[in-house]
């Protein structure tokens, strides 16, 4: 029996509508799709119920899981995690909440927070500043997910994108003030590739803090694109009992969708079949 789940962003169908690209990541194997809101409506409340309704119908049609939304402050403007001004904190505490209402709305389960210019620590703020209105911002939002069932999953990233929470040490830091089950964190191969301890060993000092895993290369391609082999960290999986989504996300779409999506799951079931 299959440990792990194979998802995909949807995102890497750069111009299909998800009429095109669920049923094509169906017909390809894949168990889940997860969902960029941006690719639906610059804002997450301009997506309405019909719409949301829409998109369960059409992945129950095709056998196929929503396992939920990432990328989930792109392209919106006036929103900051750890802001100084009071105000623009309370209205990303309130998208965040619209957020975790539109995945629980699709059935999806998990939110991966990114957003690595939404978090920037900005100049003249401290870090301990930061830390608490981010706590702040992301605490309201706990609350929400516990009440839809969704599990919010920070991600760690690394220095180049964020100054904010650049380890998976330091995001289960942050997480764990919550003493929530729906509050977790998220593991990306390209981000893990930024720290100094191996991927093997961030997956075994991280467990059971994570709840949900993006397979990538850190040349932004899927995986088997590049020069990370994945047996190492599909045997550290296993290990430390994980049997959630492996969801491809990459950055670079030269290779073109269906390419990207029928190799990486080849290459994600020969690794995870075989570690």
């Amino acid at each position: 029996m299959r440990l792990n789940r194979f998802a995909i962003c949807n995102e890497i169908f750069q111009g299909w509508k998800l009429e095109d690209s669920i049923p094509f990541a169906a017909q390809c194997g894949y168990d889940a799709v997860e969902i960029a809101p941006f690719t639906l409506a610059p804002k997450v409340t301009d997506i309405p119920a019909t719409q949301r309704s829409a998109i369960v119908e059409l992945a129950k049609r095709n056998n196929i899981a929503i396992s939920g939304i990432h990328w989930v402050l792109a392209q919106t403007t006036g929103l900051h995690l750890n802001h100084p001004d009071q105000e623009v904190r309370r209205r990303t505490s309130d998208y965040l909440g619209h957020l975790v209402d539109f995945c629980a709305d699709l059935g999806g389960k998990f939110i991966v927070l990114g957003s690595p210019k939404q978090r920037q620590v900005l100049e003249g703020v401290s870090p301990r500043h930061a830390w608490d209105w981010a706590s702040q911002t992301f605490g309201e939002a706990v609350k929400k997910a516990e009440e839809r069932e969704v599990t919010l999953c920070l991600e760690p990233l690394a220095p180049s994108e964020t100054n904010f929470i650049n380890t998976a040490a330091e995001s289960i830091q942050f997480i764990k003030q919550f003493h929530s089950p729906r509050a977790k964190i998220i593991l990306d191969v390209k981000a893990m590739s930024s720290e100094s301890t191996s991927i093997p060993q961030i997956i075994a000092n991280s467990w059971p803090h994570f709840a949900y895993f993006h397979a990538n290369d850190p040349n932004l391609k899927g995986p088997g694109f590049g020069k990370t082999d994945f047996h190492p960290i599909a045997r550290a999986l296993h290990t430390v009992g994980y049997q959630g989504y492996v969801s491809v996300e990459v950055f670079d779409f030269s290779e073109g969708p269906e390419a990207i999506a029928k190799r990486s799951l080849e290459y994600l079931r020969k690794t995870f079949d075989g570690e």
